[in-house]
């Protein structure tokens, strides 16, 4: 045991470092002056350096081959199982090349914000070259030798975000989705009854109010978190601070109430986790899928649900006044399908067909069959093809999302896989909570969100992805679950 101690004391210095790191890209996005980006990207560089040396000291590599498991328990043993899968991965990478991709991103991150405003993909173009040269000599690394992998560049990356996941998988799972969603759009979109749309001036500041009223409904603890404005909506954090951000339109006020509802999924996961891992490697969420499952229950099956449109459609006029859209109408006004170019914005039977576009186009970059000087028109042309409609500026299309600014290749397809884990989810919880409508009507969330931290949330990373959801559901988790409730859904919306 005195190894396995020795183990972890040393790994929990290194996971308060890494929130101090999440911390410094928290502030980007909320509070840093515009005129810090490059003593940021200085600062993110040597943060990563220090992070990235204490993950590959060889010292850890003694302390897991000394620890003989036998005597371990389940945490024990999962401490480990995943220790040794970060080590694994982080002494593939040069230390030169993960304090490089630091520095890179964090500058990336800024000019993407100001190319964004300015719709001038050339502006980005740059900064972006680099950043996918060095996730693929990234992806080089982590694939040489791995058999988690597979040996291939687009799978090594994918590790980070979704333990075990692979591109052929994804690809399947999407192939299942693809038709039925298709045929569920165009149902919806050609039906001879067409739901009211949501008009008028919401003021940012009340949107706020309301926003914060929200989160605390479905459970964020506001004394150990706090919700601020960004350009792309994110909750960062895990633990004792966990903070979550969203953005306001003053004619869309869906665009900020759902954004911090899903990010609030996100926060509730990391606030309800056992606190006995605070600081271990059990103390986040097990990956981005089973993370997006959170945030898209929270928004889609719960916020969107009739009953809790209902609340909302009170709340709303005591906040905003009379609304031109009647409470027994509003459900359908919540859910409309309608003509878009935002993923963040996409009602939910469309949103996995933007996701499908991102995993494509980001597959081929990695691969180096798309050059990133071709991606904007390799996106306007998929979008089209898509959609049925062309992309009018870059801020519409390949400019509206931070991720690859960043680094995140492979993260796109986990909010799909999300989507799938949701589905089962839900469809546990509704056939176990029998007042679940009438509570969501009452805006009495907690039944709902009690028995997401009770069955998934307070395990952290104990369990593998798939394993934590099918414990949680009670099934192996699959895309049925999730076609069925868009199908039943929106049959009843559009009438079909």
């Amino acid at each position: 045991m005195r190894a396995y101690e020795e183990l972890m004391a040393f790994q929990r210095q290194t996971e308060a470092l890494a929130q101090v790191a999440g911390r410094l890209g928290w502030d980007q996005e909320t509070q840093m002056p515009p005129g810090a980006v490059s003593q940021r990207a200085e600062e993110m560089g040597a943060m990563e350096a220090v992070l990235h040396a204490r993950r590959t000291d060889p010292r850890l590599g003694e302390w897991l081959a000394s620890i003989d498991e036998a005597g371990l328990g389940e945490v024990e043993r999962a401490n480990l199982r995943i220790l040794r899968r970060e080590y694994a991965r982080a002494t593939r990478v040069p230390g030169e090349l993960a304090t490089a991709l630091a520095r890179t991103t964090s500058t990336a991150q800024r000019v993407w914000a100001e190319a964004r405003a300015e719709d001038d993909f050339a502006a980005f173009l740059p900064v972006l070259e680099e950043v996918v040269a060095l996730k693929r000599e990234q992806a080089a690394a982590l694939a040489d030798g791995s058999r988690q992998s597979g040996g291939g560049l687009y799978d090594a990356l994918l590790q980070d975000y979704e333990p075990g996941a692979s591109g052929a998988g994804l690809q399947e799972m999407f192939d299942a989705m693809r038709p039925r969603l298709v045929a569920l759009r165009d149902a919806c979109m050609g039906a001879a009854h067409q739901p009211e749309a949501l008009e008028g001036h919401f003021p940012a500041r009340k949107q706020m109010q309301l926003a914060r009223e929200l989160a605390h409904a479905f459970g964020y603890d506001f004394r150990h978190g706090r919700l601020d404005k960004a350009v792309h909506p994110f909750s960062s954090g895990s633990g004792l601070d966990v903070r979550i951000t969203t953005r306001t339109s003053e004619d869309d006020p869906f665009n900020c109430f759902y954004s911090t509802i899903h990010e609030a999924g996100h926060a509730c996961y990391e606030q309800n986790i056992d606190r006995a891992y605070l600081l271990t490697p059990l103390g986040q969420g097990v990956s981005m899928g089973v993370h997006e499952s959170q945030s898209r229950i929270f928004e889609n099956q719960l916020g969107r649900s009739r009953g809790f449109s209902t609340w909302l459609h009170g709340r709303m006029e005591e906040t905003f006044g009379p609304l031109n859209v009647a409470r027994r109408e509003f459900f359908g006004a919540v859910n409309k399908l309608h003509r878009g170019y935002i993923r963040t914005e996409a009602d939910e039977v469309q949103y996995n067909l933007h996701v499908m576009l991102r995993f494509d186009l980001e597959r081929q970059m990695i691969a180096g069959r798309l050059a990133p000087g071709d991606l904007e028109e390799a996106w306007n042309a998929r979008f089209e093809a898509d959609f049925g409609y062309p992309v009018e500026r870059a801020s519409q299309g390949c400019l509206q999302d931070v991720h690859w600014a960043v680094g995140l290749f492979g993260y796109f397809p986990t909010y799909s896989l999300g989507n799938v884990f949701s589905g089962c989810l839900f469809k546990a919880m509704w056939e176990e909570l029998d007042s679940l409508d009438e509570d969501m009507a009452a805006g009495r969330v907690g039944a709902a969100t009690g028995w997401l931290a009770e069955r998934l949330q307070r395990h952290g990373g104990l369990y593998e992805p798939a394993e934590a959801i099918e414990r949680a559901c009670g099934f192996v988790p699959g895309v049925e679950p999730l076609l069925e409730y868009l199908e039943a859904k929106f049959a009843e919306i559009y009438r079909l």
